[in-house]
């Protein structure tokens, strides 16, 4: 009988085969999670989808709203403040602890990933690292945050910037790579960004 071997070419005992199916099952059921959460992102209702949203394990703020057509992955690890918007096509890594502050503003299409592919790993596993964006950060359109960067209280992240290091508070980045570029210059932060718009 021909013996079970994984992608390394190791083989497998029965208890690992086990594992294995076991860890098939649970992606197959993520991925569908992932699927239907997708679905509901098309439903032009913000309360309706906020509704599944948590349903899923989100966590969304009390005034937080969260566009149409975003894309979520593993997302009982994304927490999102009070107060925060989120703009049309975002992505939202959950795969490592995506925390997400208040008075927070995610322009349309900006991805934050806390989960890449090792290039320098012979078997091209992958890595993750939490992303935390604090309070009042504004982050441009289309912009990408990568897996291990914290944002600062305050910090402004230019449209299309290329985030891969940590940014300070206050402070405002471009670029690919983002570098400062400039500081937002407000003694203190005390705004509210408004209500949800019910159709977007």
């Amino acid at each position: 009988m021909t013996s079970l071997r994984d992608k390394t070419g190791k083989e497998l005992s029965s208890d690992e085969i086990l594992q294995k199916i076991v860890s098939r099952i649970k992606m197959i059921i993520s991925e569908l999670v992932v699927y239907l959460l997708h679905v509901v992102g098309s439903i032009p209702c913000h309360y309706a989808r906020r509704f599944f949203y948590r349903l899923a394990g989100i966590k969304i703020g009390k005034g937080s709203s969260i566009h149409m057509y975003p894309r979520f992955y593993d997302p009982r690890n994304i927490s999102i403040g009070e107060d925060t918007i989120v703009g049309e096509h975002a992505v939202l890594d959950g795969r490592a602890r995506l925390s997400i502050g208040n008075h927070t503003a995610l322009a349309s299409e900006v991805m934050i990933y806390n989960a890449e592919h090792n290039i320098s790993d012979e078997h091209f596993r992958h890595i993750t690292g939490p992303v935390i964006i604090e309070d009042y950060v504004f982050i441009g359109p289309r912009a990408i945050i990568l897996p291990g960067v914290t944002i600062g209280k305050g910090a402004v992240v230019g449209a299309g910037a290329v985030v891969t290091k940590d940014v300070d508070p206050g402070s405002i980045v471009g670029g690919v790579p983002a570098k400062v570029i400039g500081e937002r210059k407000l003694d203190s932060l005390s705004y509210k960004l408004g209500r949800a718009h019910w159709f977007r």
